[in-house]
């Protein structure tokens, strides 16, 4: 079926998918190759269709997206994916996880692993054990996100790239959150290496040898913490400054990277190996009150993520105190 003559209702967002998915099953991408609508996704080929220009300085005003019914059901999934992007802007989430897994439902027992020593073993000597079994708790899974309180009447004639600046906000403010809970994960019931008093240079490097068969790779550290690490005489390296002046990255004498985050208590540190401390688990997309926003009914409705972390090994992350 051609995208312009897709037939948009309400039952594409309860399809067992998201609404993409949904479209994309009508309307597959692969039959635009070689044509001007190659790379689109059949959400955008979506807004071509209708002419609905959702960013610069020519975007249209919120009320384009009620020109008709159909073109209302596509304004939750601008909604969520504007969101979406907001969040992976501003999330240092990559930075702390290793691995995500997607489940259906909220309730989700992860995998760990126990090994034994690693020795060496001579010729018909056994080797030793790794063992990988689910754990006996739950992840808990938390909802994020905001109720949306405003009106149609307030938003209509707002162009429609203003709206997703504030959109994106919220984005950035779920991923906040969380990191916050992941911070939480890391630390519960982690080692600890005593800080010595004050934070310096050989407080660092006693960190970093902590981490025996791990690397250090992700430093979460409050304000005042994150303040006198870049303030070491060792970050005024020629290299490191440079990095951190040009692009506003922040990486510590040792090659960690150093992330700022309110939710570390202060005098505390973080520390972990991004590739093998904590797995994210997200019960679905990023979703919205659709038939709400479809219905012009924005007042009280809801934008959420549901989403949890578990620790894959405990050893990789540790916290200085």
């Amino acid at each position: 079926m051609a995208f312009d003559n897709i037939k948009l209702d309400k039952g594409l967002y309860c399809a067992g998918k998201n609404f993409t998915q949904a479209l994309e099953a009508i309307d597959p991408g692969e039959q635009y190759r070689g044509t001007t609508l190659e790379g689109l996704d059949a959400y955008e080929r979506q807004l071509k269709r209708f002419g609905i220009r959702v960013s610069g300085k020519s975007s249209d005003r919120v009320e384009q997206f009620f020109q008709s019914a159909d073109t209302a059901v596509l304004f939750p999934e601008f909604v969520a994916r504007t969101v979406e992007r907001g969040m992976k802007d501003a999330s240092k989430i990559d930075s702390v996880v290793a691995a995500t897994t997607q489940i259906d439902g909220i309730d989700y027992r992860p995998i760990g692993c126990d090994s034994d020593p690693m020795i060496e073993v001579g010729e018909g000597d056994e080797l030793p054990q790794a063992t990988l079994q689910s754990r006996d708790w739950l992840v808990n899974v938390r909802k994020y996100g905001y109720v949306l309180n405003t009106t149609y009447e307030s938003l209509r004639l707002h162009r429609i790239d203003v709206f997703g600046v504030m959109l994106r906000k919220i984005g950035a403010d779920i991923a906040e959150g969380l990191l916050a809970t992941a911070v939480d994960v890391l630390a519960d019931g982690a080692d600890t290496v005593p800080m010595g008093g004050a934070l310096n240079y050989d407080a660092l490097i006693r960190l970093w040898n902590a981490f025996g068969g791990f690397n250090m790779t992700t430093i979460l550290a409050g304000a005042e913490a994150a303040q006198q690490i870049l303030a070491l005489p060792e970050m005024r390296d020629g290299c490191a400054g440079l990095d951190f002046h040009g692009s506003g990255n922040l990486v510590t004498p040792l090659g960690a990277e150093l992330i700022r985050s309110d939710a570390v208590p202060a005098g505390r540190l973080v520390a972990l190996d991004k590739n093998c401390a904590l797995e994210m688990v997200r019960s679905g997309d990023i979703t919205t009150d659709y038939e709400r926003l479809i219905d012009r009914q924005f007042h009280r409705s809801g934008i959420s993520l549901c989403a949890g972390f578990a620790k894959i090994f405990e050893d990789a992350a540790l916290v200085m105190v």
